[in-house]
């Protein structure tokens, strides 16, 4: 290929790219599970694991020749490299694991470690050979133990996803040619590393926080506070220069860290163990761990059907899969009350209905009585300017931006949800949707069982029985919503990297090193039904019911006129007593009495609380900028912009496997008008108003002439209505004017009559003089 007289060239890989044969077109057969089913438990004991955790500096190659730092760089540097500018990555360079076996305490003197100062500067002059020596070491290390100990299969870090996982994994595709690597990483989190050799699992790296979420410090004080404290350790302070030196308070807090997670991960397989028969190695998180805890314990299939949908179903109703309701009504109070719900979702999976069976299709319900619908409905919705709060959510497709606005739009939305909004004054059209039978609550059992086991361990001072029991309680309802839709990342050669480019759903790929690539994907982005790949156990239709349940529950209180904040409820006064209760579920316990509060926009706010002190909510990387002063500013001058330098000291690339140091410059600022608009009376901000939307593109055409032709009823009726109430007004009209007449006669004869009987007392009395019989 010639432009001019210049040769167009393709990078060098695309010039040895075989051909590939087309794929014939046609459907393939492939079965999916078409509903959700009780489950056997199949687990015959608790597994031992091991646990591990890292120590790292943040490197910056000066220990390198100039040549090796650039191609050490070059690999792992996300902006364009620059021989000038300072680059600093997170390398090992201390590693330990330690055996965790069920009722066997754990105990230090089982860790094995490895440290980077310990091995000779001769034979490894630099610190990148210290720390590919080390963790090298470490993957063998973990290969003798499972050889010795074939029961063991897993490896726990606490952060994994994040962190460990990223530094462990690169280095196993670029120093382990003998095995087989396989991550399962899904949307730039990294769930697991599974090692082959010859096509055989040896072992695998999970991550201890998808089982049990919070700080390693939180889960070992409730857990097992027996072991001590977690330790603290100045990261920052460490460099080159002084890794000898801190060897021993390194090594230390290292094994307490690692001693703690063993105790926090061998304390909770044991209580799943007792109250479920079910072993926590054996899920990858707590979602698919509460997942399997109610069909084995809780779920009769036979008596309610979880449909799994296919690819239309999935698509259409999930479209009325919307998030909580978080807005910011009124900028800044005082003497306020914050309230939480307790356990809010778990409450609704308990008490309300929920869609069972396969659903049906109902591709015209034009002229359909929405009291008569259940499932979800595709509708032409109109919230009128008066309602100032709204109730029913809105989005674009493309468009992230959760809004509760006024106006025209077409969605769709569980059937509940639309007529709670009916009664509130906004008009409904039915269009189209999936219908579904409406069924008591599958959770019933599931959540009352788990929420009073949980009173009775709190009763009785057991943290840690109450922590696993809420975990488990809460992470039931999001695993029904998983999207089938991800960004996939895999490690592939050269082959793979020019299969996937051909694919519509590749993204991106990065050269990692030793002929290996960072391949980045969509999965289930093709409209042909042999490429769907639905998640296991996926049913929207529950997750997108219980939130919009949970919306109505809540909009009694967030329509308050004395709401200042819907994230839970701050509200201006308190709330009746028969709804308040820490013991309840359901019902509202008060977290907070605030003294002062600014609440700007979501996900965005201060106050101040005698329970809690000073508390600050902002969301992104210039929340080390903003304290109470920066809140009491912006509310007085909401447009000001304030530009700060960052500092992120664990910046994750994924493309290149590294962990890196990043100094920028961030925008300190509230994003105005973002949700609703700012209401300003006098120069002062004292509100705010919902947004208008006028949206009705989603209509296809068949839809559309539903659509028109109800409108147009809607239209006459609402004129043949009017025109009635018109009639009907004149004649009350009438017939009052009638009955005033009626009244003023009635009055007259009766004046009339008076005055022409006005007898005298004696009159009277004669008039009961018995009269002669005629």
């Amino acid at each position: 290929m010639h432009s001019g007289n210049k040769e167009f060239c393709f990078p060098l890989f695309f010039k040895d790219v075989e051909h590939i044969n087309p794929r014939p077109v046609g459907l393939r057969n492939r079965s999916y599970p078409t509903r959700i089913t009780s489950l056997k438990n199949s687990a015959k004991g608790m597994t031992p694991f091991l646990v591990a955790d890292t120590e790292t500096i943040l490197y910056d190659g000066m220990d390198l020749d100039p040549i090796s730092r650039d191609k050490f760089f070059m690999g792992l540097d996300p902006t364009p490299f620059d021989k000038d500018k300072k680059v600093e990555v997170h390398s090992p360079f201390a590693i330990g694991v330690m055996i965790v076996r069920p009722y066997v305490p754990v105990n230090e003197s089982n860790i094995d470690y490895y440290y980077s100062s310990d091995y000779p500067d001769k034979i490894f002059p630099t610190h990148m050979e210290r720390s590919t020596k080390l963790l090298s070491d470490f993957i063998r290390r973990i290969i003798s133990i499972i050889k010795m100990n074939p029961e063991i299969q897993t490896v726990y870090f606490h952060n994994f996803s994040r962190f460990d996982g990223i530094l462990i994994l690169r280095h196993l595709v670029l120093h382990n040619d003998e095995y087989e690597i396989r991550p399962l990483m899904r949307n730039g989190r990294l769930y697991e590393v599974v090692v082959y050799f010859k096509k055989r699992m040896l072992f695998r790296f999970r991550d201890s926080l998808n089982l049990l979420p919070g700080s390693l410090d939180y889960l070992s004080s409730n857990l097992c506070p027996e072991l001590g404290n977690k330790g603290s350790f100045d990261h920052s302070s460490m460099n080159l220069e002084n890794v000898k030196k801190k060897r021993d308070v390194v090594i230390e807090y290292m094994k307490q860290d690692i001693r703690l997670l063993g105790g926090v991960m061998q304390k909770a397989q044991d209580i799943y163990w007792n109250l479920f028969e079910v072993d926590l190695v054996d899920w990858i998180t707590v979602a698919s761990q509460a997942l399997g805890i109610f069909r084995m314990n809780f779920f009769n299939d036979m008596d309610f059907h979880i449909h799994i949908p296919n690819r239309n179903e999935d698509t259409f109703i999930r479209r009325g899969y919307y998030g909580g309701h978080a807005d910011a009504y009124i900028p800044k109070g005082t003497n306020l009350y914050y309230y939480d719900v307790n356990s809010l979702y778990p409450f609704i999976m308990k008490e309300y209905p929920m869609p069972s069976g396969k659903p049906v299709w109902a591709s015209n319900l034009g002229g359909m009585d929405l009291d008569s619908l259940y499932g979800f409905i595709e509708a032409y919705v109109e919230c009128p300017e008066s309602i100032v709060r709204p109730f029913l959510p809105y989005h674009k497709v493309k468009d992230p931006t959760l809004l509760f606005p006024t106006g025209e739009w077409i969605g769709v939305y569980y059937t509940e949800e639309l007529k709670y909004a009916k009664s509130l004054g906004y008009t409904v059209i039915p269009i189209k949707g999936y219908l579904f039978q409406k069924r008591e609550s599958p959770f019933k059992d599931y959540v009352g069982s788990l929420f009073e086991r949980r009173l009775q361990a709190k009763e009785d001072g057991n943290e840690a029985m109450s922590l696993l029991y809420k975990l488990v309680m809460n992470s039931l309802y999001g695993r029904f919503g998983i999207h089938p839709k991800s960004t996939k990342t895999d490690i592939g050669g050269i082959k793979e990297y020019q299969y996937r480019m051909r694919q519509e759903s590749w993204l991106d790929g990065d050269y990692l090193g030793n002929d290996k690539y960072v391949l980045s994907y969509h999965t289930n982005m093709d409209n042909t039904i042999d490429r769907w790949d639905p998640p296991k156990n996926s049913a929207i239709q529950l997750a997108a019911a219980i939130t919009a349940c949970a919306r109505i529950y809540m909009y009694k209180y967030t329509s308050r006129e004395d709401c200042y904040y819907t994230d839970s409820v701050v509200l201006g006064n308190p709330l009746p007593e028969e709804v308040v209760s820490s013991s309840i579920i359901g019902k509202f316990k008060l977290e907070a009495r605030i003294k002062k509060g600014f609440f700007l926009a979501p996900k965005s706010y201060y106050y101040s609380s005698k329970e809690k002190g000073d508390v600050i909510k902002y969301k992104g990387a210039a929340k080390e900028h903003v304290d109470a002063k920066w809140f009491e500013t912006q509310y007085k001058h909401p447009e000001n912009q304030l530009e700060r330098e960052f500092v992120s000291n664990f910046r994750v690339n994924i493309k290149k496997l590294s962990v890196y140091k990043r100094k920028g410059k961030v925008t300190v600022a509230l994003a105005l008008n973002n949700k609703r608009m700012l209401l300003h009376i006098g120069g002062k901000w004292v509100g705010s108003t919902p947004k208008v939307v006028f949206d009705l593109e989603s209509l296809d055409n068949a839809s559309k002439e539903i659509f028109y032709s109800m409108k147009q009823k809607l239209s006459s009726q609402e004129i043949e209505n009017l025109y009635l109430r018109e009639k009907r007004a004149s004649m009350e009209d009438k017939r009052s004017q009638d009955l005033v007449q009626t009244e003023e006669r009635t009055m007259l004869d009766s004046e009339e009559e008076v005055e022409g009987t006005n007898h005298t007392l004696e009159e009277n009395n004669k008039t009961d003089e018995k009269k002669p019989d005629t």
